[in-house]
């Protein structure tokens, strides 16, 4: 079974582009507390999350996240 990791690097490095913290982007995206924590933690969050944090920053949702494969499944051979 394939699984990946998600990673909000790319969040990250938007706020700080965007000179944002992360309360900024709570109060902006409309977003609970709590999804930030989740967020911060590499946790996975709703998809709705995701949207409103994409409309409060003006981007796409590949621009705030990505998926990695997690190490047992870099190693594995696909036949």
């Amino acid at each position: 079974m394939d699984t990946v990791e998600v990673s909000y690097k790319k969040l990250w490095k938007l706020l700080i582009d965007k000179d944002m913290k992360k309360k900024d982007l709570q109060a902006e995206a409309g977003i609970s507390w709590s999804s930030v924590t989740k967020l911060s933690k590499g946790e996975t969050v709703s998809m709705e999350v995701l949207i409103k944090v994409c409309k409060a920053l003006n981007c796409d949702i590949g621009d705030i996240m990505e998926l990695i494969p997690t190490a047992e499944d870099a190693g594995e051979v696909k036949e």
